[in-house]
């Protein structure tokens, strides 16, 4: 039986935040005039990853999207509906706290600055963190394998020494494949029962 891990390695959404997408097109398609679908249609090609990589800052993010839809709005406003769609789940957080102090503890997303800037406020377990990889920080997104050491440098251990969870599964498939513990985050009772499986 393996040891347990010396590091956690966490996705941020759909783990510490739910994302609903289908809401952000409503609202974002509402406030342009537009249908949700033609709303998700517009952003498809509205470069996501570019925003990801950290190469489009907050006002780069406002303009594209507000190009792709056809409106503009102002900073203060876009900014807000452009993180709306983001509910705290709640029920994962006591189970993360109680990790704090027990093993390194990193974050590790696929994000932007204006999410960050948002979501940082209310996720006030963030700063327990050991330290917190954020693509539009490093310049790299997952699934490419050196966020993943990026991850691992900062939690000074070997891959077989990290656990990681993330709720795509591709992602988990390429920590795996680099030897890190991946497991497919579900919900916060499996989170529960996984952790316990690894002697947490």
């Amino acid at each position: 039986m393996s040891p347990p891990p010396r590091a956690i390695i966490l996705d941020l959404g759909n783990v510490l935040v739910f994302h609903d997408n289908a809401l952000l097109f409503r609202r974002l398609g509402a406030r342009a005039g537009l249908p949700p679908a033609e709303a998700e249609r517009r952003l498809a090609g509205a470069g996501w990853t570019a925003a990801n990589r950290g190469l489009v800052g907050a006002e780069g993010i406002r303009r594209d999207v507000c190009g792709a839809l056809g409106v503009d709005l102002p900073a203060e406003e876009f900014n807000a509906l452009w993180s709306s769609h983001f509910t705290v789940h709640e029920a994962v957080l006591p189970r993360v706290r109680g990790l704090v102090g027990r093993v390194k503890l990193v974050l590790l997303s696929n994000t932007n600055v204006l999410h960050m800037a948002w979501l940082r406020p209310r996720l006030p377990v963030l700063e327990r963190f050991d330290h917190l990889v954020l693509s539009c920080e490093v310049g790299l997104v997952k699934p490419e394998p050196a966020i993943y050491q990026e991850a691992l440098k900062h939690a000074g251990c070997e891959p077989q020494e990290a656990a990681f969870f993330d709720d795509i599964p591709e992602f988990v498939q390429a920590a795996s494949a680099l030897g890190i513990r991946g497991h497919l985050f579900t919900t916060a009772q499996a989170f529960d029962a996984q952790l316990k499986a690894l002697g947490l």
